[in-house]
């Protein structure tokens, strides 16, 4: 949900209550993420401790109206203490075998992509997919990442120009990021600590690590978007890729609520030192 107006909480019957030329009640049971799109919404403390003691992922927009920062409760299970001594004990090489699969995934669906929009270029994918080696380390994906993109995007296409598309690109990946930024908390978890992503000014290197897989929804939906501008009506585009129906474990899911289940199944994976137990999640072609 996306709010832009003020906003306070119904104490009585835990509803969201937007004020602006009307009136707009939201059951807080309805709410999983929170975006505040504008510096000028106000907010009132019982609202936001209310938000956070049901998990409900907020974020904060900066002027220009881009994902700039989050709230993350201190504490997000009531087994917080026992999942940090855990995620602290995890073995070097069951992370590595994660990070594997995690990595592999991205990149076939990076070439599914490719498949959907009719790029030849998903062949050499499919290839880096056959050439991947324990914790990547002939880094596959790295030169899948550049094929993919200049087949996406254009020969010209860089990541690090500023442009439109990679504002669009950014925006979806800042939501994404929030969004298992929200699971790994909610799970007890703490997210500067990952598998592969090791930066010591990333304060989110888990969740970095967790959504790999999940970046090309948001290049499907930007390279299907006619981006002449990139402002409210398009972020509300990207921002609705977490309604997206997809299948995951043999059901259709919301993609917002794969991500949960997709969480939740590589943090079974690492506790158990089992890789055959994380659930990826597949698109409706």
């Amino acid at each position: 949900m996306v709010i832009s107006q003020r906003a306070k909480l119904d104490l009585k019957l835990n509803y969201l209550v937007v004020r602006g030329d009307t009136v707009t009640k939201i059951h807080l049971g309805e709410i999983s993420i929170l975006m505040i799109e504008n510096t000028a919404v106000s907010l009132t403390a019982s609202l936001l401790s209310e938000l956070m003691k049901r998990k409900i992922k907020v974020i904060f927009c900066d002027e220009k109206r881009n994902p700039s920062s989050e709230l993350i409760p201190y504490y997000g299970s009531h087994d917080t203490s026992a999942k940090v001594k855990d995620q602290l004990a995890w073995k070097l090489s069951t992370k590595d075998l994660v990070w594997t699969e995690i990595v592999t995934e991205k990149i076939r669906q990076q070439k599914n992509l490719l498949q959907l929009r009719g790029h030849s270029e998903a062949e050499m994918l499919e290839e880096y997919i056959s050439q991947i080696e324990f914790k990547d380390i002939t880094n596959r994906e790295g030169h899948a990442a550049k094929v993919y993109f200049n087949a996406l995007f254009g020969m010209n296409f860089t990541r690090t120009a500023d442009n439109t598309l990679n504002a669009a690109l950014n925006y979806g990946y800042s939501i994404l990021l929030s969004t298992f930024n929200r699971e790994i908390a909610a799970n007890g978890y703490i997210t500067q600590i990952g598998l592969y992503h090791d930066n010591m000014f990333n304060q989110f290197n888990f969740a970095s690590d967790l959504m790999e897989p999940f970046r090309p929804m948001i290049d499907r939906q930007v390279v299907e978007m006619t981006l002449q501008n990139f402002e409210h009506e398009e972020k509300m585009q990207i921002v609705n890729v977490l309604n997206k129906n997809v299948i995951i474990d043999g059901k259709k899911n919301f993609l917002n609520n794969a991500i949960k289940i997709y969480c939740k199944s590589v943090f079974d994976a690492l506790h158990q030192e089992d890789v055959s137990l994380i659930r990826f999640y597949r698109n409706e072609l």
